[in-house]
């Protein structure tokens, strides 16, 4: 309890011990409070990108949705093995978590639903990442993390996630609504990644990069019309109703995309908003698009024919390209 004969200086001491019921999208100013109180810190990005310059004291294990997940099927390894790999980075679930990346990319919020799946209770994003911080003028360190391992048994919950079997068992029920955070040519079949191209029907979609200030960020830094993330910041509270208006925040609400990471960041944002019954679709239509008894808007089946045909030819033409390579090389011995 706090004895401060002066309110003020009360109140600030207690708030820096005890944090208020957190939102899932935090600034910097959360982190920092959340750094003094003991919060542990963990940073998503790859090793190598950790090492050059990451929070003070933030954690890491690595690219986490690779880590994490088999590289196949794309779903969490064993719940065993997880608790090995978390634990031998020092991250518990069950401490204040504070989970960041770079800039709007989704795997943070990934970083989030999973140790939540995992039994946290209090895990939040730092949307703006790293180069939020940067930009703010705060502290950075660099080098490898320093953990201090911590033996884990981990329980799954099972509230936060949808099999494929439960997303059947909600086709047309309505007081379900489902969202599909992928692109629009995946949403219309147009560009398949799985056995099937399509969309879960009664789904809606709202691709997750819609979240962000400017969803076309990506799209221009590859094309070198920005040179900086700022497009990617998350969108006002206002513009994010407006994006999301069609929903109904007391539905459940699923979200699913190609393998559940970006469903965890539009998941996130809706429970920002005050959604109070969100569920991921882990398997998404890797899951979905592959049982070919589920029904599905705007099937469209991979042409393996096709591939095929496109591969032989592919072949062919490096085949001619090493034959010239080798008359040419002859050509020039001889002179």
């Amino acid at each position: 309890m706090c004895k401060y004969s002066m309110i003020g200086v009360a109140l600030a001491w207690c708030v820096a011990l005890v944090p208020a019921h957190a939102q899932p999208v935090v600034d910097n100013a959360f982190v920092q409070a959340a750094i003094q109180r003991g919060a542990q810190i963990w940073d998503v990005r790859g090793e190598r990108d950790f090492i050059k310059g990451h929070l003070p004291g933030a954690l890491n294990i690595g690219d986490a949705a690779a880590v994490l997940r088999d590289p196949n099927a794309e779903d969490f390894l064993a719940t065993e093995r997880v608790a090995q790999i978390l634990g031998g980075g020092g991250i518990d679930p069950s401490r204040e978590t504070v989970v960041y990346g770079a800039r709007g990319t989704w795997n943070a919020y990934f970083g989030r639903y999973a140790l939540r799946y995992f039994g946290g209770t209090q895990v939040t994003v730092l949307h703006d990442g790293i180069e939020g911080w940067q930009a703010a003028g705060l502290p950075l360190a660099s080098g490898a993390a320093q953990p201090r391992p911590v033996k884990l048994t981990l329980t799954v919950n099972p509230t936060l996630a949808v099999s494929t079997q439960d997303v059947l068992n909600r086709l047309n029920r309505p007081e379900v609504q489902i969202v599909d955070a992928r692109t629009p040519k995946e949403f219309a079949g147009e560009d398949i990644r799985a056995l099937r191209g399509g969309h879960i029907p009664g789904a809606v979609n709202i691709p997750y990069e819609q979240n962000w200030v400017d969803p076309d960020t990506l799209n221009k830094l590859a094309r070198r019309q920005v040179n900086d993330t700022r497009g990617m910041a998350l969108k006002a509270t206002t513009d994010l109703k407006a994006l999301y208006a069609a929903l109904d925040p007391d539905k459940e609400t699923v979200v699913y995309c190609q393998s559940g990471a970006r469903a965890a960041e539009t998941a996130g944002v809706l429970e920002q908003l005050g959604f109070r019954n969100v569920k991921v679709y882990d398997a998404s239509w890797l899951g979905y698009g592959n049982k070919l008894d589920a029904p599905a808007n705007n099937a469209t089946v991979f042409n393996i024919g096709a591939l095929n045909g496109r591969l032989a030819s592919m072949q062919a033409r490096i085949v001619a390209l090493e034959d010239e390579l080798d008359a040419a090389k002859k050509k020039l011995a001889n002179r």
